[in-house]
């Protein structure tokens, strides 16, 4: 059985409405929370508040973290610290309040003006990418969330950690001064994948593939799900096989495309993961590093 401590029902201020704070707002809804206020601006954000949290106030911000027991920071990293501090200076906020930020970048440090005032500071992010609609709650499901509290403060991250469990999703411990580099890989990967593949089906259009996402989608499925269960020795293509004709003949088509730069780059990543994985011999690693070299030239 979980033993997990659970936190009371509480009201939850939703600051504000975009793709994380509506989805994570239904999420702690669904675990029996009660939303008492969202803040909205923008019609997007209005559309997600009423599909997400329908019957949901729209308030402006101080008047949603000043009635709730939770508040749920949900904003643009460049904006959080400047939130906080507007909602300490209007007393929006006070002591005994949990304040949670969404931002995957940042930590708690950027929440100590709350902490000062007494408030149990968390910054819950979950690993998940998400469009707004209804379908993401469900996403919450058993996915990752990074939890960070201040050292030391073991109930914050027992209560971080609670919240994450109501939420269906499994919470991972992120020391603070860890969340750059824990943040700086999720994006790489997530964000990156999603240039990478939209470059391709790109490709394969100009290539006169009418629905290259159909072509694309087993292919990368089967890639992504070696990746994961086989790290480097997944690795296949002509990089890795040091088939430097290919290579060239790739570096030829792709010029004047602005694809060719992160052609390059990931090819030469690729042949540097090979080798330290023994898959590529050193002397044919230098002949791919040659050949990239030569073409930029």
């Amino acid at each position: 059985m979980d033993a997990t401590p659970r936190p009371a029902r509480l009201a939850v201020g939703v600051i504000s409405a975009g793709r994380v704070g509506s989805v994570l707002g239904a999420a702690l809804a669904r675990a029996g929370h009660a939303v008492s206020a969202v803040a909205a601006v923008s019609r997007d954000s209005l559309r997600r508040a009423e599909d997400l949290l329908p019957d949901v106030p729209v308030l402006p911000p101080p008047e949603v973290a000043a009635a709730a027991d939770l508040v749920l920071l949900a904003v643009p990293d460049d904006e959080l610290p400047g939130l906080v501090r507007g909602l300490v200076a209007t007393g929006s906020l006070r002591a005994g309040q949990i304040v949670v930020h969404t931002s995957g970048a940042q930590g708690v440090a950027v929440l100590r003006p709350a902490a000062e005032l007494g408030a149990l500071c968390v910054a819950l992010h979950p690993v998940m990418t998400f469009t707004g609609r209804a379908e993401d709650v469900q996403r919450m499901n058993a996915c990752s969330v990074g939890v960070t509290a201040a050292d030391g403060d073991e109930v914050a991250w027992n209560v971080g950690e609670a919240l994450v469990v109501e939420m269906s999703a499994e919470p991972v411990r992120i020391p603070e001064a860890a969340r750059p580099l824990y943040h700086a890989a999720l994006a790489h990967g997530a964000n990156h994948l999603i240039t990478l593949v939209a470059d391709c089906a790109d490709l394969l259009r100009g290539a006169g593939i009418a629905d290259a996402e159909r072509m694309l989608g087993p292919l990368l499925s089967a890639a992504l799900d070696n990746a994961l269960r086989h790290g480097d020795r997944a690795l296949t293509g002509p990089v890795a096989r040091g088939d430097v004709g290919t290579v060239a003949k790739h570096l030829a088509v792709l010029a004047g495309q602005d694809t060719l730069p992160a052609y390059r780059v990931l090819a030469l990543r690729t042949a540097a993961r090979a080798q330290a994985a023994g898959l590529l011999k050193p002397e044919l690693a230098s002949d791919v590093r040659t050949t990239l070299d030569e073409e930029q030239a």
